[in-house]
């Protein structure tokens, strides 16, 4: 399985998870979005700090080619897919509420 298979299938079970099983529906909040938006440029600015310097380096055999700052179009779906995720898991117990004994 290649880097990019990797990335395509967590946002995909990230999606759904949010969608059918979470039952969050992140993906249709403003807030959301706004969230994402002030964590993208990080993200890329981490991205290619590790892989302009090899720190990080991928096959190109793995990867689709596209390169943005330096870093696979892959790791922007795969960093997309863990915000999604980490924030529909604080939602979702978020609304379970915390048991205190």
């Amino acid at each position: 399985m290649s880097y990019s298979d990797i990335a395509i299938t967590a946002l995909t079970i990230s999606v759904m998870v949010d969608l059918f099983i979470l039952k969050n529906s992140m993906l249709t909040r403003a807030a959301f979005w706004t969230s994402y938006a002030i964590i993208l440029p990080f993200q890329l600015l981490t991205n290619w700090w590790l892989t302009d310097r090899n720190i990080v380096m991928y096959s190109p055999d793995a990867i689709m080619g596209l390169r943005i700052c330096a870093a696979p179009f892959e790791d922007l779906l795969f960093g997309f897919s863990l915000v999604l995720s980490v924030m529909g898991m604080w939602e979702f117990w978020g609304r379970r509420g915390v048991q205190r004994h």
